[in-house]
C-alpha cells in the first residue's frame, strides 16, 4: 500500500517545510513526501531538491491550472497555497492508495500509524479545531467563535483513501478551490476551510479525528493538558502526542500559546525545540516573507485590493493578457491612473 504524504508552501515556509519532513522521514521512511511550492526560488539561493528532506517538487504551475498566471494573481499568498492543495489531492488519487496533507508548520512527535488504520474503515479523516467544550468565556470568544468564522474543521490535515467516497471528495474539493478559495468571510469563505464544513453532510465514510493528540495548537490548548513522561514519551490528555501544528510561529503564536498554556511548562519545552529546528534549518539566502509572486515585474508590490478588483472583473482580466507586467498598457498603469497604485520609481 503506497502511502503519499504532501505539504503546501513558498520558500519563506522552508525551513518550517524541512521541520515537517524531517519528522514524517523519521517516522515513516517508506511514505513518499511531496512539496508543493507556488513560488520560484529567490535570487542569490542555489535550491537542490536532492538536498531536501522531500522525495520530489511539484511546481504548482505544472498542476494544469490554465491560465495559471491569471488565475494566481487572483490570490494572495496564503490564498494560492491552499488553493492548490485540492488539485494536488485530486491529481493524487492516480498516484498512491492513500493521500495525506500536512501544513508546512506542523511536525511529527510520534508515528501516524493509526490514522492508516482509521482508513482501513473510513475513507476521509479531518480534525477539528475543538474536540471538547470550552466553559470559559474568553476561550469560547478567542477559539468557539473563531472556529465559526473561519471552519469547524482545521485544514492543516487531511487524509483519504484515495478511490471511492476518498476519491469523490478530493474532485470536488479540486473544483471548489479552484473557483473559490478566498479569505471573504462576509462571503462565507475562509480559503479551503470552510467548504469542509460541509464534508460529513455531503460524503459517506468521513471519520472525525477526535483523538487529542491530533492537531494540537494554541486553539485547543484551553482544553488539552501536555504531559512529558520519564520515558520522553509526550501526551495530552493522557493519549499520545501524534503532531502538533505551530501556527503564527512568532510574536502572535507565542502570545496565544501562552494564553492558554499556562503553568503547563511542557508546550514551552515542545516550542522551544521547534522554534529550535527552524532556526537551524532557515537559510538565510531566502528573504523575509519571500514570494516570487508578491510584486508586479517592476517590483512594485501586489496589495490585497489589486489582486479582488483583478478577480471580480472579467472586464479588466480580458484587457489586460498579464497582470503581473508593467510599463505602457498594464493592469498596473490602469491602477496608477485610478489613484490605486504607485509603481516603483513613480513620484508618490
Amino acid at each position: 500500500m503506497k502511502v503519499l504524504c504532501y505539504s503546501s508552501f513558498t520558500f519563506s515556509y522552508l525551513n518550517r517545510a524541512r521541520v515537517l519532513y524531517s519528522t514524517l522521514r523519521r517516522f515513516h521512511p517508506d511514505w513518499e513526501l511531496v512539496a508543493l511550492i507556488t513560488d520560484e526560488p529567490p535570487e542569490g539561493f542555489a535550491f537542490d531538491p536532492a538536498d531536501e528532506p522531500f522525495d520530489r517538487v511539484v511546481w504548482a504551475k505544472d498542476l494544469g491550472i490554465e491560465p495559471f498566471r491569471n488565475w494566481l494573481f487572483r490570490h494572495d499568498v496564503v490564498e494560492v497555497c491552499t488553493a492548490v492543495k485540492g488539485p494536488f489531492l485530486h491529481q493524487a488519487c492516480a498516484q498512491a492508495d492513500i493521500a495525506i496533507y500536512l501544513d508546512p508548520d506542523t511536525a511529527l512527535l510520534a508515528p501516524l500509524d493509526p490514522l492508516i488504520e482509521m482508513l482501513g474503515e473510513h475513507q476521509i479523516l479531518l480534525t477539528p479545531h475543538l474536540i471538547d467544550p470550552n466553559t470559559e468565556r474568553t476561550a469560547i470568544l478567542d477559539n468557539d467563535l473563531s472556529a465559526s468564522r473561519t471552519g469547524i474543521f482545521n485544514l492543516g490535515f487531511v487524509a483519504i483513501r484515495t478511490t471511492g467516497e476518498g476519491a469523490r471528495f478530493a474532485k470536488w474539493w479540486n473544483d471548489r478551490l479552484l473557483e473559490y478559495c478566498y479569505d471573504d468571510m462576509p462571503k462565507g469563505l475562509f480559503v479551503d476551510q470552510r467548504w469542509c464544513d460541509h464534508v460529513p453532510a455531503l460524503f459517506d465514510g468521513v471519520k472525525v479525528v477526535r483523538d487529542p493528540g491530533y492537531n494540537v495548537a494554541s486553539w485547543n490548548l484551553s482544553q488539552r493538558r501536555v504531559a512529558i513522561g520519564k520515558d520522553g514519551e509526550i501526551t495530552v490528555n493522557g493519549a499520545p502526542l501524534r503532531f502538533w501544528h505551530f501556527t503564527k510561529l512568532g510574536p502572535t503564536g507565542d502570545l496565544m500559546t501562552k494564553k492558554y498554556a499556562g503553568d503547563n511548562f511542557e508546550v514551552y519545552e515542545i516550542w522551544n525545540w521547534y522554534k529550535r529546528q527552524v532556526a537551524q534549518t532557515t537559510d538565510p539566502a531566502i528573504p523575509a516573507r519571500y514570494w516570487a509572486y508578491g510584486a508586479f515585474a517592476d517590483g512594485t508590490p501586489i496589495e490585497k485590493a489589486h489582486r479582488v478588483q483583478w478577480r471580480e472583473s472579467p472586464d479588466l482580466q480580458a484587457h489586460f493578457e498579464d497582470p503581473f507586467a508593467a510599463g505602457s498598457g498594464s493592469y498596473l498603469e490602469w491602477l496608477a491612473a485610478q489613484g490605486r497604485a504607485t509603481p516603483v520609481g513613480a513620484a508618490a
